[in-house]
């Protein structure tokens, strides 16, 4: 499955953008908010989702990339996000967090950075429904892919497989074609792709090539 992230494309043509993502074959569209404070960047708030929610179909990803997410969770709910994501690292109440997010009735995902352990997540993972590993530093669009965070995917994989958990496994940042048969081979199930995504001319050929690569 294929998550195009919003960061890769022009806000000032959002509504473009998603008919871009939905005609490409995609049944996610990714949104990265960013506040400035857990990463550097800051990029947009639960209004530009709730603008954009009327104009489409797509599943509505949504990654928080800020501190306490906890503050944020029901307005991003009302937004109309369907699935959301918080960082491990941004809250000390991570699964009174996710759990709010699935009393909702929206899909709760856990995200951790390059260097946080799996181990890290351990207790969170009976109730996640996906888990977000970033490959690259979070922040900013077009980094260079970490290949060691590779690593985490098959563990998670690994813990998956032998606990009967069923939460899906993301990969975020520098995913492209020189690596996503290597991801999806090692555990991957959805990958978020920004830049490499929205520098594609015919993305539905980009996908579909993709798609092929790891048949």
């Amino acid at each position: 499955m294929f998550s195009p992230s919003m960061l890769g494309g022009d806000f000032s043509r959002a509504g473009e953008d998603l008919e871009a993502i939905a005609a490409s074959g995609a049944d996610y569209a990714h949104f990265d908010v960013m506040d400035g404070q857990f990463v550097p960047e800051i990029t947009f708030g639960a209004k530009f989702i709730e603008d954009l929610r009327p104009l489409s179909d797509l599943v509505f990803d949504v990654h928080l990339m800020i501190e306490n997410p906890e503050r944020h969770i029901e307005r991003f709910i009302k937004a109309g996000a369907d699935k959301i994501t918080v960082h491990a690292e941004s809250t000390r109440h991570l699964w009174r967090v996710l759990s709010m997010i699935k009393e909702s009735g929206k899909d709760a995902g856990v995200a951790i950075n390059p260097a946080t352990s799996v181990s890290f997540i351990e207790p969170v993972l009976s109730i996640a429904d996906s888990v977000l590993v970033m490959t690259v530093n979070p922040g900013w669009g077009g980094q260079k892919f970490i290949p060691q965070t590779v690593e985490k995917i098959k563990e998670l994989d690994s813990r998956r497989a032998e606990s009967g958990f069923d939460y899906t496994i993301g990969a975020d940042g520098g995913v492209g074609r020189n690596n996503i048969q290597h991801l999806f081979q090692s555990g991957m199930d959805i990958a978020v792709m920004g830049t490499s995504f929205f520098n594609e001319e015919d993305k539905g050929s980009f996908l579909r090539s993709l798609e092929e690569s790891v048949e």
